[in-house]
């Protein structure tokens, strides 16, 4: 078995990881919460979820369990510390696991590179000063952005509530032109149960935000992180 820690903030789309649990073989996701309270999509709000003083006490109580790897679920509070400051946030949980470690951010990064692609759109939950910190922090990985759409859900927990029609008519109406992949950031939006539809609806691959944590954060762990109906990602 593969037990990949899953670092999480405040209560909203955690199920999502006992979900895929049901899909992908000797992959095991214990949720260790990081936040109690609520987390606003709001830059400083978000710069304090990401602080070290947040993350480090959630990644020794990781320790507790003996991962093979520990990731920090949160898209928002990894990309507002760009990159070289998402690598930091690595770091710190890395030095107080002690196994390889990263952020969903980082997965997003790493998943476009692993399907060798270059351009694609985003459709995310966020205000648009949040969801432009997005652009630029993929944009510092060499990923072009075509296309942007920003919905200015106030919180993870108001996007915890949205349901899969929310989700599949939000990727309908993205701006595809010249892009190659869309790209749906925010852990705190259920996405897996429609993943097969929504690369059905788009005829490209589609990346979400706790698809790509469990991507990277198993192959850290020395999983394959390959597994049916999870997208182009988990095929290749």
């Amino acid at each position: 078995m593969h037990t990949l820690a899953i670092l999480y903030p405040g209560y909203s789309a955690e199920d999502e990881f006992p979900a895929l649990e049901n899909l992908i073989q000797d992959a095991s996701f214990p949720v260790i919460h990081t936040w109690e309270g609520s987390t606003e999509h709001d830059v400083d709000a978000l710069l304090t979820l990401g602080s070290r003083e947040n993350l480090v006490p959630a990644a020794e109580q990781a320790r507790e369990l003996s991962p093979d790897a520990a990731i920090w679920a949160c898209t928002s509070g990894s990309f507002v510390y760009g990159q070289e400051g998402s690598r930091d946030q690595a770091g710190w949980i890395k030095d107080a696991v002690g196994v390889p470690s990263s952020s969903t951010s980082l997965a997003f990064a790493a998943a476009v590179h692993h399907l060798e692609l270059s351009q694609v759109a985003v459709a995310a939950t966020y205000p648009q000063e949040v969801a432009a910190h997005f652009v630029r922090f993929l944009q510092q990985d060499g990923i072009a952005v075509t296309a942007l759409s920003s919905y200015g859900v106030p919180s993870g927990e108001d996007a915890g509530r949205l349901d899969a029609e929310w989700v599949l008519e939000t990727a309908r109406a993205a701006d595809l032109t010249g892009a190659q992949c869309l790209l749906i950031p925010d852990t705190a939006l259920h996405t897996i149960a429609v993943l097969p539809q929504l690369e059905q609806a788009l005829g490209v691959p589609v990346l979400t935000a706790n698809q790509v944590t469990a991507w990277h954060g198993l192959r850290l762990a020395g999983h394959p992180a390959r597994a049916k109906r999870l997208g182009a990602l988990f095929d290749r």
